[in-house]
């Protein structure tokens, strides 16, 4: 069994992980992770339960993109003749071929998903750095004309009657 996830959105990109088995027995458990791939094989047949919980930071939703893989046992049967054995060659070398396949969309869908993290991070700043640029901008038009003004005022013949 295997389990891949990443934090899309919402707060520090951090959230809490527990993977449990069917008895009850915590298989893993982690605080504040941000992505993580686990895989494990299961000792026993049943329901394994996967909670993510956001406990330390209520105030904020997340987006937590996740994929789950179950795999089959290995099938430890020998092939008496030779047309069986290339029958199970070719099986699998198929579900070797399915399994890279599911492979590579995984990792297509994590690289999607941090494109859009990093796309919105990039956005930000820009959007931080056009309003930083634009105070400064105005601060200085501001400056201009206070220092104008001033000069002004400063060579202007006072007459006193």
């Amino acid at each position: 069994m295997g389990l891949t996830f990443e934090i899309a959105e919402g707060g520090f990109l951090d959230i809490d992980i527990t993977i449990t088995g069917p008895d009850g027995a915590v298989i893993h458990k982690g605080e504040r992770e941000s992505s993580g791939i686990y895989t494990f094989s299961a000792p026993t047949s049943g329901r394994y339960t996967y909670c993510f919980s956001n406990k330390m930071s209520t105030m904020t939703p997340k987006v937590v993109m996740f994929n789950l893989e179950i795999g089959e046992a290995p099938n430890k049967n020998a092939g008496d003749n030779d047309e069986e054995a290339n029958h199970n060659n070719l099986e699998n070398m198929i579900k070797e071929l399915g399994a890279t396949l599911k492979t590579v969309k995984n990792e297509q869908e994590y690289m999607q998903v941090r494109d859009r993290i990093h796309r919105a991070i990039n956005e930000s700043t820009n959007s931080r750095v056009v309003m930083w640029s634009i105070f400064e901008a105005s601060v200085l038009l501001v400056m201009t004309l206070g220092q104008v003004y001033y000069l002004k005022r400063f060579f202007e013949v006072q007459r006193v009657v």
